[in-house]
C-alpha cells in the first residue's frame, strides 16, 4: 500500500471538522499500513465529576480513530463505514495530560473490520483497551 501520510492525515482531521471530534479536540498524528493514531488533551472538558478522564470520552476516542481508520481501507466513494459494536476495559485513570488511541486492524474482512485500541498516556502506559467491530455499507444517495 503506497500512500501519502500527510494527505491522510490531513484528511482525517479535516473530515472531523465541526464533529464530536473537533469538540473533543482529537487530532489524527500518525498513520501506517496497519494503524492510525490519533491524540486527545485530558482537562476538566472531558473530566467526569471525580476529576478524572470520562470513559465516555475515552470511547469516544476509540470509535473516532477506528471508524477513520476503517475508512483508509474502503471506496470512499462508494462505501460508509459504521460502528456497530464497542468493548472498553478502562485500566488506568488519568487527570490530565495527553492520551493517544492507536487503532490496529484484527480482521479485515469486504463487510465488517475489527479493531483493537489502545489508550496510552504519554509514557506509553495503558490507560484503555477497546475492541471495535465496523460495518462497510454502500454509500447512500440522497
Amino acid at each position: 500500500m503506497i500512500f501519502d501520510k500527510a494527505k491522510i492525515l490531513q484528511n482525517c482531521n479535516d473530515f472531523s471538522k465541526n464533529t464530536l471530534m473537533e469538540t473533543l479536540e482529537i487530532e489524527f498524528v500518525d498513520v501506517g499500513e496497519d494503524f492510525l493514531k490519533a491524540k486527545m488533551p485530558v482537562n476538566s472538558r472531558i473530566h467526569q465529576p471525580m476529576g478524572l478522564l470520562h470513559g465516555g470520552a475515552s470511547v469516544a476516542l476509540a470509535e473516532s480513530v477506528g471508524s477513520a481508520a476503517s475508512m483508509l481501507f474502503v471506496n470512499a466513494e462508494k462505501q460508509e463505514v459504521r460502528g456497530i459494536e464497542i468493548s472498553a476495559n478502562h485500566l488506568r485513570s488519568k487527570r490530565e495530560g495527553t492520551v493517544f488511541a492507536t487503532a490496529k486492524i484484527i480482521h479485515q474482512g469486504r463487510s465488517i473490520h475489527l479493531w483493537e485500541i489502545k489508550i496510552e498516556d504519554e509514557e506509553g502506559k495503558l490507560i484503555c483497551l477497546c475492541k471495535l467491530s465496523n460495518i462497510v455499507l454502500p454509500k447512500k444517495t440522497s
